[in-house]
């Protein structure tokens, strides 16, 4: 099965990739096309933006797209910064001022109340119009101050349960991928696409 990629993201491009290619054997995954503009991420859910992306991409490849959606949301806030999470200080700031707001929010809060999660929503979009979803997410908290030199985004500040002395930019990428809500989530897409018929399967 070839897929296009829809994100522009290079680490999150890594990461699909990776898990993508050991979760499937016979799947081959080629960059996004060169040229492309910025698409409107203006769903108001995680599998909404999800759908534009891949729906954006297939449409100008003319091949079968995957993208993701990646929301944290942390219990203190109201599930906030959620769906909004890259654009969490504004639309033209980065991942350090994400990160910054984060920790200023929770600045006055103990442990017992940093709980978080992180969410995935990944889907390929057909030319045909069809569409396979699935999600994935990994329950922890928010660390007091970022660590680690590794990951992406608000990774230096989330520890998951089940790695509970690092955050996930300490580990390593494949213990990152094997925990992680998008690592989840691929797998899970992985076993419905291989469900598919041949036929589907060429897109």
């Amino acid at each position: 099965m070839r897929l296009v990629m829809a994100s522009a993201n290079p680490h999150k491009a890594v990461e699909i990739a990776a898990v993508l290619r050991e979760a499937m054997a016979d799947v081959e995954i080629v960059p996004r096309p060169p040229g492309l503009g910025d698409v409107a991420e203006d769903g108001e859910t995680l599998e909404a933006n999800a759908l534009i992306k891949a729906r954006f991409v297939c449409a100008a490849a003319g091949e079968p797209a995957i993208a993701d959606d990646t929301g944290l949301e942390v219990d203190a806030l109201g599930g906030v910064p959620g769906v909004h999470s890259a654009r969490y200080a504004g639309p033209e700031q980065d991942a350090a001022a994400n990160l910054a707001k984060l920790l200023t929010a929770l600045q006055d809060m103990l442990p017992p109340q940093r709980r978080a999660r992180f969410r995935t929503v990944v889907t390929v979009v057909f030319p045909d119009g069809r569409d396979v979803l699935a999600d994935g997410a990994v329950e922890g908290c928010i660390a007091a101050a970022p660590r680690g030199d590794g990951g992406f985004g608000y990774d230096p500040v989330f520890v998951a349960d089940e790695a509970p002395l690092r955050t996930f930019a300490e580990l390593t990428s494949d213990e990152k991928n094997s925990i992680s809500h998008r690592g989840r989530a691929l797998r899970a897409l992985a076993a419905k696409l291989q469900q598919l018929n041949p036929a589907a399967n060429r897109g």
